[in-house]
C-alpha cells in the first residue's frame, strides 16, 4: 500500500526575508555600549574591529549553513557537534552553550540595563540594590514563562519592532553633524589593541545563525541561503559602521571618555537633538536589552531540558509543569545561574566571557562541518555545500583561533577549569546512572 504523504513545510522565505530575520537577531544589546569600548581601544580605528567581526560572521553562519540543511534534528550547535564527534563533545557544547554564552551573555545584558536605568535611577549603581534588581528582574522572566512560551515571547517580539527605527534615525541624523577631523587617524593602535577590541565586539554580532532554524522554509535553499546570509551580515555591518562612523564623527575623542557614561548612544543622540534624542536612545536601548533577556529566557533553559532528556544532565531538569507545560525546574535553575553571574560582573567582562565561550561553540561547529562532509549518512543531494571544498571550514577555525589568542590567561584557566569539571561532571553522571541500572536489575 502507497504511503499518503503527511503535510511538508511551505517553502516561503527568500533570501530577503531570511536576511532581515538574521538582522532582527542580531542587532541587540551590545550596538547601545560596544561605540565607547571599541573607540577607548582602539580609537578612530574602530572600523578595523567591525570588519574583521563581520568577516568572520560571514564564515560562521556558511558553516552553520551546510550543517543545517544535513541535520534537522533540534539542539542546533548541540547536535551537530554531537552527530560529529559523540557524546562527550556534544556535552560540553551544550554546557557552553546555555551557561557559558547565554546564561554569561544574559549577565552581561542585565548589567548594561541596569547601567542605562542608573542614569534616572541613582541608587542602581549600589551593588546591593544591583543584586536586589537582578533577583527581581530573573524571577519575573522566569515566571512568565513558566506560565507558558506565548505569553513569554509577546514582549521579545514587541521589543523587536521597536529597536531598529531609532538607530537608522540617529544615523541619518547623526551624518549631518559630523566633524571631518573627528575622524582622521593619526596614529595605527597595536595590533593586541585590535585584537582586544574585537574579541569584545564579536558580542555585538551574535544571533546571526539561529535564523537558519526555519531553514526547512527557505525556497531554494542552496541559493537563498548563502545569499541571504551574506545580504544579513552585510546589513549589519552597515549599520554597525554607521553608527561608530558617526559617534566619532560627532563625538570626537569624547566618544572613548563615554566608557563610564553607562549610554554612549544615548550621550550621542542629546549632544545631537537635545535630552529627547537621548532619552528616545535610552528607552530604546532599555526596551531593547529587556526584550532580548526575554527572549533568551524563552530559550536558553530548553537547552538544559534537551539535555535532560538526553540523559546528559539531572532528570529533574526534564520535568514540564503539569499546568503550564513548560520546563519549569530548568527556567529556575536557568533563572538561578543568570542571577548570579549578573551580580558578579560588569558588562564589559562578561562580555568578553560570552564572546570566547560563543566562539568555542563556533569553532566546534566549523570542525564539525569538515567531519561530516565525510560522514556517508550525513550526505544528502539536496542539503547546502559551501562551494570551494574545504577552504570555508579551514578559514574559519584558522580566523577564531586568531580571536581567541587575545583572551587573557585567567580566562584561559577559567575555561580550563570549567572543561575539567565537566568531564568529572559527565562520567560521574554516567557511573551513577550504571549503578542505578544494576541496582535495578538486581531488584
Amino acid at each position: 500500500m502507497q504511503k499518503i504523504p503527511g503535510p511538508a513545510l511551505k517553502r516561503d522565505i527568500g533570501a530577503t526575508g531570511l536576511a532581515l530575520n538574521a538582522m532582527n537577531l542580531t542587532i541587540g544589546s551590545g550596538i547601545f555600549v560596544l561605540p565607547a569600548v571599541v573607540a577607548l581601544s582602539i580609537g578612530r580605528a574602530g572600523f578595523i574591529a567591525y570588519l574583521a567581526c563581520g568577516f568572520l560572521a560571514i564564515l560562521i553562519t556558511l558553516c552553520y549553513a551546510e550543517v543545517g540543511s544535513k541535520i534537522n534534528s533540534s539542539g542546533g550547535s548541540y547536535a551537530y557537534v554531537e552527530k560529529a564527534f559523540g557524546p562527550l563533545p556534544g556535552f560540553f557544547i551544550n554546557s557552553l552553550s546555555w551557561f557559558g554564552f547565554s546564561a554569561l551573555a544574559d549577565a552581561a545584558v542585565a548589567n548594561a540595563m541596569t547601567d542605562m536605568l542608573g542614569t534616572w535611577f541613582p541608587f542602581l549603581n549600589v551593588q546591593y540594590i544591583r543584586v536586589i534588581f537582578f533577583v527581581v528582574l530573573f524571577v519575573t522572566l522566569a515566571l512568565v514563562n513558566i506560565r507558558g512560551a506565548k505569553q513569554g515571547s509577546r514582549f521579545a517580539n514587541a521589543a523587536t519592532l521597536l529597536k531598529l527605527l531609532p538607530i537608522i534615525l540617529l544615523i541619518i541624523v547623526g551624518l549631518f553633524n559630523i566633524a571631518s577631523t573627528n575622524l582622521a587617524i593619526t596614529t595605527w593602535p597595536p595590533v593586541k589593541n585590535i585584537g582586544e577590541a574585537s574579541l569584545t565586539l564579536f558580542f555585538a554580532f551574535v544571533g546571526f545563525e539561529t535564523a537558519l532554524s526555519v531553514s526547512g522554509e527557505i525556497k531554494n535553499p542552496k541559493k537563498n541561503i548563502p545569499k541571504g546570509i551574506c545580504l544579513a551580515v552585510a546589513g549589519v555591518l552597515i549599520i554597525y559602521l554607521s553608527l561608530q562612523f558617526v559617534a566619532q564623527g560627532v563625538l570626537g575623542d569624547e566618544l572613548s571618555s563615554l566608557i563610564n557614561a553607562k549610554a554612549p548612544l544615548s550621550a550621542l543622540a542629546t549632544k545631537m537633538v537635545g535630552s529627547i534624542g537621548g532619552t528616545i536612545i535610552l528607552i530604546t536601548g532599555i526596551v531593547s536589552m529587556f526584550g532580548l533577556l526575554s527572549g533568551d529566557m524563552l530559550a536558553s533553559p530548553r537547552l538544559l531540558f534537551a539535555a535532560a532528556e538526553d540523559k546528559l544532565l539531572p532528570k529533574f531538569l526534564s520535568r514540564i509543569h503539569p499546568k503550564f507545560s513548560t520546563p519549569y525546574w530548568s527556567i529556575m535553575v536557568y533563572s538561578i545561574v543568570a542571577t548570579v553571574l549578573a551580580s558578579s560582573g560588569g558588562f564589559k567582562q562578561l562580555a568578553v566571557l560570552a564572546s570566547s565561550s560563543i566562539l568555542l561553540i563556533y569553532l566546534a561547529v566549523a570542525a564539525a562541518t569538515v567531519v561530516l562532509r565525510y560522514k556517508k549518512e550525513f550526505i544528502h543531494a539536496g542539503s547546502f555545500k559551501i562551494p570551494g571544498g574545504l577552504i570555508i571550514p579551514l578559514l574559519t577555525m584558522v580566523t577564531i583561533g586568531v580571536f581567541l589568542y587575545f583572551i587573557t590567561i585567567a580566562e584561559v584557566k577559567a575555561l580550563a577549569i570549567f572543561f575539567a569539571a565537566l568531564t568529572l561532571l559527565y562520567f560521574l553522571k554516567k557511573w551513577f546512572d550504571k549503578r542505578n541500572e544494576r541496582l535495578q536489575q538486581g531488584l
